[in-house]
């Protein structure tokens, strides 16, 4: 009786993690997309931003834009548009764009792993 052939060849390589980028949360992108329709700009998107300033050092500058500049990052998710220009993307790596709606306060929040601190006013951030 002879022993059952072993296969030899190597185990393939653990799947590599996603790379680092930037997203818009499902949340964020039906809030952009109910606020251009209230624009009436649908071909418009919002503008991400670093900025240098606040009592950190940097500060995140949201805004709207008719179009993407040369150079931008263009980010979609279900039929919107952000931009996101060259050195801010730089800063911005991992994040994601999102929308809160509490009881004390609404808006687009920035989620960055890349912060090391923050002042008390979460308006400005150090990296």
């Amino acid at each position: 009786m002879t022993a059952p052939s072993q296969n030899t060849a190597p185990a393939s390589p653990p799947p590599r993690p996603a790379a680092k980028t930037f997203g818009v949360s499902e949340g964020a992108a039906a809030r952009i997309k109910v606020l251009l329709n209230q624009r009436n700009t649908l071909g418009a998107g919002l503008r991400v931003a670093v900025r240098g300033g606040g009592c950190s050092g940097l500060s995140y500058a949201i805004e709207w834009a008719e179009a993407p500049r040369e150079r931008d990052r263009i980010f979609e998710r279900d039929g919107i548009r952000v931009f996101v220009d060259p050195k801010s993307y730089l800063y911005l790596l991992g994040s994601e764009l999102r929308y809160e709606e509490t009881l004390m306060a609404s808006g687009f929040k920035l989620e960055n792993p890349n912060v090391k601190t923050a002042c008390g006013c979460g308006e400005s951030f150090s990296i």
